[in-house]
């Protein structure tokens, strides 16, 4: 049988063309490695060195012969990772999510409920959450709307109502609540990754320009001293402090007001309690007319 240390150190003489200096990138003695070239030659059963009278070279074959080494390594190492990546996925949960702020409450309600497990999440577009919760890719799938598939449990979890902020001297600012066409054509601060919502604004504000701010100090910073529009919703409160000095108006349109939908494969429904934790939330608070 072949030995991959054995064939890490064939390797390692093809690339680096002397024993010597083989020996020294592999930190071992040169007549260790001397003594490898020699059991691989028995091992190959052919001549794999031209041997000169204080130099080893590699034949043909011996060139094949590296050259297969260092794509059995390649696999070995493939093997390695696949298998430990196997390991991981089977201890943790895997979660997709099209916005944020629905993480938030549902990854510790997910950590409490399967303590022995890694909890991961991400941020996806709605079409690739729904592909991968069906393909068995991610565990379970935030999406902003009802999925009806035999297949898949889908359980309302939460809901986010999108407002914008406007200085109190922007001529929106005595407005009860706007709509996306008030709003297009003004230029607007947004928070990177907050999922779907960017490409909302995008698509119901053509004619407005976004400042993508990465940096929640520069974006707090441009909220405090510029005149450009802002959003929050009445799940994001880590802005309240700065928003005191703005006007928050509700945006009525209907797809500013969101329901968000944990999905997963029926066979998994033991991420179901706590999806049913935030649902009885959901619903004690729809139930008491109090905002989501």
């Amino acid at each position: 049988m072949l030995d991959l240390l054995e064939l890490e150190q064939l390797a390692a003489f093809a690339e680096y063309g002397t024993l010597s200096k083989a020996a020294q990138e592999l930190h071992i003695a040169q007549p260790t490695l001397t003594r490898t070239m020699k059991r691989l030659e028995e091992e190959f059963g052919v001549p794999l060195f031209v041997r000169g009278k204080n130099k080893i070279e590699l034949n043909e074959t011996g060139a094949e012969a590296a050259a297969c080494a260092k794509r059995m390594l390649a696999l070995a190492e493939h093997t390695l990772q696949q298998v430990r990546a196997y390991q991981a996925r089977l201890h943790t949960i895997a979660v997709e999510s099209c916005a944020p702020a629905p993480l938030w409450a549902f990854l510790p309600l997910l950590s409490a409920g399967f303590p022995g497990q890694t909890v991961s999440s991400c941020l996806a577009d709605e079409k690739i959450i729904l592909e991968d919760v069906k393909a068995g890719a991610c565990d379970i799938g935030i999406l902003p709307a009802m999925v009806k598939d035999k297949g898949l449990e889908c359980i309302p979890i939460q809901r986010e109502k999108l407002s914008v902020c406007v200085p109190p001297d922007h001529e929106l600012a005595g407005r009860k609540s706007v709509v996306f066409a008030d709003l297009d054509g003004y230029n607007c601060l947004l928070r990177s990754q907050i999922g779907f919502w960017t490409e909302m604004c995008r698509r119901k504000m053509p004619a407005s320009r976004f400042l993508i701010q990465t940096d929640d100090f520069a974006l707090r910073e441009l909220i405090r001293t510029s005149t450009l529009l802002c959003f929050t919703t009445n799940l994001a409160g880590d802005m309240a402090d700065i928003l005191t000095k703005r006007v928050i108006i509700p945006v009525a349109d209907a797809e500013a007001d969101v329901t968000y939908y944990m999905v997963c494969q029926k066979q998994k429904k033991a991420y179901e309690k706590a999806a049913r934790e935030l649902e009885k939330r959901f619903v004690k608070k729809k139930g008491n007319g109090e905002a989501q």
